[in-house]
C-alpha cells in the first residue's frame, strides 16, 4: 500500500486520521512538534512497524525520502486557548508550514488535504454557512491569528493548485469532539465535561444562546478520507448540521453525566461567533457523506474516555 504523511498527527484529529490510514493498510509518517499534540494519542500504535514518528516543526523545511501517496496537513493549534497562547506559531504554521507541505506534495506528485476551519466564516452573516460564503472576519482581533492563518492557507493552497497543478483538497472543519480531546483544551466540550465530572459549575460565556453543531470524530475522519480520494479542489464543509445552543448542550452534558452542577455565566469573548452550522450539501453530493453518529452515542464514548483520564 501507500505512504501517508500526517502533519499534526499526534493531535486529537490527526491521531484519529493516523488510525484510519493504518487501518486502510498504509504506512504513516506522523510529523508533529508536540506544541499542542501528545505522544499519548499514539501510544496504542507504538508497536506498529508501519508508523514512523518525526518530531519536527513543519514551518521549517522537511526532507522526506521515498514515495509519498497522500498528505493530510493538520498541524496547527486549533482551540482558542492554544492559538491565543501561540499566535505567532499559529500564523507561521498556516503560512510557512503550509508552504512547506505543498512543496512536498508538488515534489512527490501526492494529493494533499489541507485542514481549514469553519472559523474562515468568522461571525457569519449567512446561516447556515455554505462554501461560497466569504465570511465576516475581524482581521486584527484576538482571534485573527487563527482565522487569517487559515484563510491565507486556503489562498496558498489554491495558488499551488492553479499554478503547479498540485492535487489539493480543502476541508473546512466544524466543531468536532470525541476521545483524545485534551482535558484542558479550552473548548466547550472539554470544559463542560471536566466541570461536570468534577462537580464544578459549568462556565457559559454570554447568555448561552450562541449556537454550535457537534460532529463526532469518526464521522469527520470518514469525510476527510473520502475527500482525499476525490479530485475536488474547492473547499468542502465537514460537520454535523444538527444545531443547538450552548446552554442546551450544557444541559445534555449534565443529563448524560448525572452531574448536579449548575451554570455560571461569564462575559462573551470578543468576536465569538453567535451562530455556527454547516451546510453539508456539497459533501453529500461529492462524497456521499453525512454524519451517522448521534450526539448521545458520541457523548457516551467521549464521557467514558474523559472519566478514564480524569
Amino acid at each position: 500500500m501507500g505512504r501517508i504523511i500526517v502533519t499534526g498527527g499526534a493531535g486529537f484529529i490527526g491521531s484519529h486520521l493516523t488510525d484510519r490510514a493504518l487501518s486502510e493498510g498504509h504506512e504513516v509518517i506522523v510529523v508533529d512538534n508536540l506544541i499542542t499534540g501528545s505522544l499519548e494519542n499514539l501510544a496504542h500504535l507504538k508497536d506498529d512497524p508501519r508508523l514512523t514518528f518525526v518530531r519536527h516543526d513543519v514551518t521549517k523545511p522537511l526532507e522526506v525520502k521515498g514515495p509519498v501517496h497522500g498528505i493530510l496537513h493538520f498541524a496547527s493549534p486549533a482551540s482558542p486557548e492554544d492559538y491565543l497562547r501561540y499566535p505567532i506559531q499559529t500564523l507561521k504554521v498556516g503560512s510557512l508550514g503550509t508552504h512547506n507541505v505543498l512543496g512536498i506534495a508538488k515534489a512527490k506528485n501526492a494529493p494533499v488535504v489541507v485542514a481549514s476551519t469553519s472559523e474562515v466564516y468568522g461571525d457569519p452573516l449567512v446561516h447556515p454557512q455554505t462554501e461560497d460564503y466569504w465570511g465576516n472576519v475581524n482581521p486584527v482581533g484576538p482571534r485573527s491569528c487563527y482565522d487569517e492563518a487559515k484563510r491565507f492557507q486556503e489562498a496558498l493552497t489554491m495558488a499551488y493548485h492553479r499554478m503547479h497543478g498540485v492535487r489539493t483538497r480543502i476541508v473546512r472543519i466544524f466543531n468536532t469532539y470525541g476521545p483524545r480531546m485534551r482535558l484542558a483544551d479550552g473548548r466547550v466540550l472539554p470544559n463542560f465535561l471536566c466541570q461536570a465530572l468534577r462537580g464544578q459549575s459549568l462556565t457559559i460565556y454570554g447568555d448561552g444562546s450562541q449556537t454550535r453543531s457537534f460532529c463526532f470524530v469518526s464521522d469527520l475522519v470518514d469525510g476527510i478520507w473520502r475527500l482525499l480520494h476525490t479530485e475536488e479542489s474547492d473547499p468542502v464543509n465537514i460537520g454535523n448540521p444538527a444545531e443547538m445552543t450552548i446552554r442546551q448542550f450544557g444541559e445534555k452534558i449534565l443529563e448524560m453525566t448525572g452531574s448536579a452542577s449548575r451554570f455560571q455565566q461569564r462575559p462573551l469573548p470578543q468576536d465569538d461567533p453567535k451562530v455556527r452550522r454547516p451546510d453539508i450539501t456539497r459533501a453529500q453530493k461529492l462524497l456521499s457523506w453525512e454524519p451517522r453518529i448521534s450526539l448521545e452515542e458520541g457523548l457516551r464514548e467521549t464521557i467514558e474516555d474523559f472519566r478514564r483520564r480524569l
